[in-house]
């Protein structure tokens, strides 16, 4: 019997790698939801549904007609910025949508998996595991966690997906990544500074999609750190992508965060310890190296 999958946040750059990887599997019927038109390249083997989560009507209608077995949740307001000052419109969309698609769930016994972030963390002593007290110093970081708690005391059967900066890059994409601003930067000549004082593992989207799929197939109860191994500061990052394209290094600086200034704090120090989601999904992240690599042959 196939298994009714629904993704929302489908034209994100995760949502966008789920259903990539979602149609290939023949046991899967996928549903793929946004708010809006659709904006992924290929519409076929699967079901394109426009949906706005922070609407329970919608949500309820949706659920209704489809029935799923599984909903991975890719939808959020993830700008750590905009969380700031537009504080109405996160609780909205990264708390009050949760409630809305817990309720569902509830009503068709649906597994929901809820991808969730680092910032949770203060960034005091990472990188962290699936126990570790959370400490959020940001708006976005509090309505993440806001939401993991909804979930926590819900009857229904849930897992988290916490991740940690996805990179990555699909045909449509407005956002840039560190990989694209540091290779573009480079290539104009400009010389660019990157912060040496934070510490991140950051994930490929492709390897996030996968963890995803993996808590879905086995409909895996509880909290999964999800990304990659590599515990990098930015400007390692950067220095690793000029290497990879052969671009001047010596156009990269040195600085630190208090150089910058930006309405939302950010947690020093976070990356996850994966052992949890090796042991008991099978989840092997590819290297930050790899990553640039595959990214390279996607951009050509």
């Amino acid at each position: 019997m196939k298994k009714t999958i629904l993704i929302t946040g489908a034209n994100g750059l995760l949502g966008q790698k789920l259903v990539e990887l979602l149609v290939q599997e023949s046991t899967v019927d996928l549903i793929a939801t946004a708010k809006g038109e659709n904006r992924l390249p290929n519409s076929a083997g699967y079901r394109y549904v426009s949906l706005d989560i922070t609407n329970s009507g919608e949500v309820n209608t949706v659920f209704d007609t489809y029935q799923p077995h599984v909903v991975i949740h890719t939808a959020a307001m993830t700008n750590v910025d905009t969380c700031e000052t537009d504080q109405t419109g996160c609780e909205l969309l990264n708390v009050t949508a949760v409630a809305y698609l817990i309720e569902a769930c509830q009503k068709h016994n649906t597994f929901l998996c809820h991808l969730s972030t680092d910032f949770i963390f203060d960034g005091a002593d990472g990188p962290y595991t699936e126990e570790a007290i959370p400490n959020p110093i940001s708006v976005y970081g509090a309505s993440k966690l806001r939401a993991e708690k909804l979930l926590e005391a819900s009857s229904i059967r849930w897992a988290i997906a916490r991740t940690v900066l996805v990179f990555g890059i699909v045909s449509d994409m407005s956002r840039t990544n560190i990989i694209l601003w540091v290779k573009k930067s480079l290539e104009e000549g400009k010389q660019i500074n990157v912060v040496t004082d934070q510490f991140r593992t950051p994930t490929l989207a492709e390897d996030l999609a996968m963890g995803c799929w993996l808590i879905a197939h086995k409909e895996a109860k509880g909290i999964f750190n999800i990304s990659g191994s590599d515990f990098l500061t930015p400007y390692e990052m950067a220095i690793k992508t000029a290497n990879f394209y052969g671009l001047p290094v010596e156009l990269i600086q040195q600085a630190d965060s208090s150089t910058f200034s930006q309405p939302a704090k950010r947690p020093p120090r976070t990356g996850f310890i994966l052992d949890k989601a090796r042991r008991e999904l099978g989840y092997q992240p590819r290297t930050f190296d790899d990553g640039i690599a595959l990214m390279a042959k996607q951009i050509q």
